[in-house]
């Protein structure tokens, strides 16, 4: 049974290295001009790359991904909690308005204004 195992795990390191060593292989084998320039998307790149970023994207992004977690919190209440249904009730209710509050105040801020 040991044996198996060893050689089940001595395999699978074999076949994995074997897989690395292919990967970096092959796309040195066949090198194009197109793949060796700075954009690959098939023509030469005009003005710089380094255009500014807005931060409005990111401050809508982050928003997004607050209340997305609101999901993560709600959803596992009734069972981590485990107390009569007006309790878990009270407790939902309670991050709703914590999350409601912030959407407000974010919204007052001027957070989710695209345009100035």
């Amino acid at each position: 049974m040991m044996n198996l195992v060893i050689l089940m795990f001595i395999l699978s390191a074999m076949l994995s290295m074997l897989l690395i060593l292919i990967s970096f292989w092959i796309p040195m084998s066949n090198p194009d001009t197109e793949k060796l320039s700075p954009y690959e998307c098939g023509f030469d790149p005009l003005g710089s790359a380094r255009l500014p970023f807005s931060i409005r994207f990111f401050l809508v992004a982050i928003l997004f991904l607050l209340f997305d977690l609101e999901i993560a919190l709600l959803l596992p209440t009734p069972w981590a909690l485990q107390l009569n249904p007006s309790s878990t009730l009270l407790w939902a209710t309670l991050i709703l308005t914590l999350l409601t509050m912030g959407l407000i105040y974010e919204w007052i801020q001027g957070g989710l204004d695209w345009a100035e």
